[in-house]
């Protein structure tokens, strides 16, 4: 199984290490407020982690489609052109990365639009020969919280043993039936061949678009709490606090919102209150 996508790892350096997480985020289906690439990004600026290899996109992703001109813009790669020069053209990335000290691999890419398979097995190739024993995806989804709350977390196991080892942090078991992910495949493939795997996945507030800092910065504090990493997460506290403010502000201006964080604010608190009694 793990041969097939080998020939499509562009190999700079192979850590040795032993018994390592590989820590996994996606842009596409669940990177809702950049929670994903978000927090990895960060996680790889903060432990100035080494890049040690990436997979080549050709293979997996689609960059025409048939439609309108706004579905196609979705898949084409973007461009940069100035003063009639042709700049830059980003073709899809998936780069994997290694600090040693923390036994930790760190993977940023795009979600396949083909081969799921091929792609898994590069993604399982490597880190088997990188030494990885757990796989942890990062993501998020869409929900009820208010921005002025913390996301609430969710997971996804491979085994049963591992629930109640993440439900230590907080964590709270996944009940859904739907659209699949990738990584939700990619878990079907991990555990025949002995890794774990957990999806932790932020529900983000639904009303808002773009980058959420205030998520990232929750989903960051408990990575490093359950990967046991030293960080220094100020900057990411100043980010999230500023962009609270600026939210709570544009939303003071729309009454109709207003009132609808109310309502998720009450909710969020009364599921709280419930959960301390039943305990």
């Amino acid at each position: 199984m793990m041969e097939s996508g080998s020939h499509l790892i562009r190999l700079c350096d192979c850590p040795e290490l032993n018994e390592a997480t590989l820590v996994l985020a996606f842009t596409g289906w669940m990177d809702g407020g950049d929670v994903s690439t978000g927090t990895v990004k960060r996680l790889v600026h903060l432990l100035d982690a080494t890049p040690v290899a990436s997979i080549d996109p050709e293979a997996f992703y689609l960059y025409n489609v048939p439609g309108s001109m706004e579905i196609a813009s979705l898949f084409r790669p973007h461009v940069e052109i100035s003063d009639g020069l042709i700049k830059s053209v980003n073709m899809p990335e998936n780069e994997f990365y290694v600090h040693s000290p923390a036994n930790l691999v760190l993977f940023i890419g795009k979600e396949p639009n083909l081969r799921w398979r091929t792609f898994g097995e590069c993604v399982l190739q490597f880190a088997s020969q990188a030494g990885v024993r757990r796989i942890l995806f990062i993501g998020s989804f869409g929900g009820s919280v208010p921005h002025t709350r913390e996301p609430r977390l969710f997971i996804t196991c491979s085994d049963p043993e591992l629930r109640p080892e993440m439900e230590r942090y907080g964590l709270r078991r996944t009940d859904y039936v739907g659209p699949g992910s990738f990584t939700n495949y990619l878990m079907t493939l991990a555990r025949p061949i002995g890794l774990q795997m957990v999806s932790l996945v932020a529900e983000i507030p639904s009303y808002l678009q773009g980058a959420n800092p205030l998520s990232i910065e929750a989903v960051t504090r408990r990575l490093a709490k359950i990967l046991k990493l030293p960080l220094d997460l100020a900057s990411l506290r100043s980010a999230s606090t500023a962009w609270e403010l600026e939210v709570s502000s544009a939303v003071d201006q729309n009454e109709e919102l207003t009132q609808l964080v109310r309502r998720l604010e009450d909710e969020y608190d009364n599921q709280l209150l419930e959960q301390a009694d039943e305990h």
